[in-house]
């Protein structure tokens, strides 16, 4: 039964990106700056709708943005003295990267995702027990599901990106806590570097880069290109990891759970990939489960690339869309810094209002809202003019910790850290991050 389950899932999913690519792919050519470009005018897109989000891009830090239809560039803009050669990292983007990496190891027969982590770091490269550290499999690493401490007390200074066993704690069984944990992942790039004998710049290069025309650079896990490079990753996933005939990953299986739910913790995270459309979503650094699609105004069956300071690959298969942006801090965390998607629903209520005639639908617009001050050594206070009907307040375990109605959130008696505020507000719930320090 569970076969035959899995097998219609599978054929659903193969029925669905046929059905939503009813115009063959435009794939680029491997060397040069020769990009095929579709007119935003046929897609209906009215100018001043399109200065209107590149100003909205512009005031938000963006270095760089394309558009994508069907392969084909509609849009592609770059700010500042940005210009199509200027490198930029991807941040935690770059774990998407890597999914796919690991299936093309496991497609070679290199790994089983299903292989323990220890078989390729050798014993103790934890600081578990031998069958706390047995039970953890490279699954686990892809899926943020390890259940090693992603906040360790240690002497290093950023301990989530710490991969010393001394760093690397038991807190649960492995597969029974999601958290988005730095260090874990890291090593991912270490079990590739051991299965195939290649350092991770080496693998990436033969399988991904050279095939796709790709350009880029691995330094200390984190992967630096330009916008066209993230676009071409983009344009891979549209294909189902197939470029241009060449196909570059073929276990079908695997690349449904890389833009599936991976477990049921998170629904909205894939094999390093964040997904759209599902019922609830966590976030890095708090252990709370938040109701609802991860960045509403998006399309359900969007997944993306999220890294820090809103680095942003999204494939929307059933628009035909991969949307890049690259850039600084858009001054919109939200809820997570790490993986902020503020933005990301902002941009969306942009993206949906290209085409003349059309209206988009937001939740309240993240810059309705303000708290004031933040980092505050006393009191938040709510900044909205509209009706407040209430909030909530969270530590960064997902405990609730204050509850009112007023636009004072007191801050009395808190400890100095990082606190989650929802706030509701005309019908809709959005979410702040708020410092405490003293």
């Amino acid at each position: 039964m569970l076969r035959r389950v899995v097998l219609l899932c599978l054929l659903a999913f193969r029925l669905s990106t046929l059905f939503s690519q009813n115009t063959p792919l435009y794939f680029p050519p491997l060397v040069g700056n020769t990009w095929q470009t579709t007119s935003p005018a046929s897609l209906g897109f009215c100018p001043e709708r399109i200065d209107s989000l590149y100003n909205y891009l512009q005031n938000t830090h963006t270095k760089s943005f394309i558009l994508l239809k069907d392969g084909k560039i509609v849009l592609e803009r770059y700010f500042d003295a940005f210009t199509q050669d200027s490198i930029w990292y991807w941040a935690s983007a770059g774990k998407s990267l890597t999914a796919f990496l690991v299936g093309q190891a496991q497609d070679e027969g290199l790994l089983s995702i299903n292989d323990t982590t220890a078989q390729y770091l050798g014993a103790g490269w934890t600081s578990c027990t031998p069958e706390q550290e047995s039970a953890i499999t490279i699954r686990h690493q892809i899926t943020m599901t390890s259940g090693l401490d992603d906040t360790p007390v240690t002497s290093d200074p950023d301990p989530d990106d710490c991969t010393d066993p001394a760093c690397l704690q038991y807190l649960a069984p492995a597969g029974t806590r999601w958290a988005y944990h730095n260090a874990v992942y890291h090593l991912v790039h270490d079990v590739i570097e051991a299965a195939s004998g290649q350092t991770i710049n080496q693998f990436t290069k033969t399988r991904l880069l050279d095939k796709t025309g790709m350009r880029g650079l691995w330094l200390d896990h984190i992967m630096y290109g330009r916008a066209r490079d993230m676009a071409r990753y983009g344009l891979l996933m549209l294909g189902n990891g197939v470029w241009n005939g060449d196909t570059l990953l073929h276990n079908q299986n695997y690349l449904y759970d890389m833009w599936h739910p991976s477990q049921t913790l998170n629904r909205s995270y894939g094999y390093l990939w964040w997904l759209n459309g599902q019922p609830s979503y966590m976030m890095p650094g708090i252990q709370l489960t938040i109701p609802g699609p991860l960045i509403p105004n998006a399309p359900a069956d969007m997944y993306a690339a999220l890294g820090k300071n809103d680095q942003k690959i999204h494939v929307v298969p059933s628009k035909g869309w991969v949307v890049v942006r690259q850039g600084n801090d858009a001054g919109l965390s939200g809820l997570a810094g790490l993986v902020p998607v503020t933005f990301d629903n902002l941009l969306w209520y942009y993206l949906n209002t290209l085409q003349c005639g059309s209206v988009a639908t937001s939740e309240i617009e993240a810059t309705d809202i303000r708290i004031r001050p933040n980092p505050s050594a006393g009191d938040w206070i709510i900044n909205y003019s509209g009706t407040l009907e209430g909030w909530n307040l969270y530590d960064v375990q997902g405990r609730q910790v204050r509850s009112g109605q007023t636009v004072q959130v007191p801050a009395e008696g808190l400890m100095d850290g990082v606190y989650y505020l929802q706030v509701a507000a005309e019908g809709q719930k959005t979410w702040r991050r708020v410092v405490r320090v003293r």
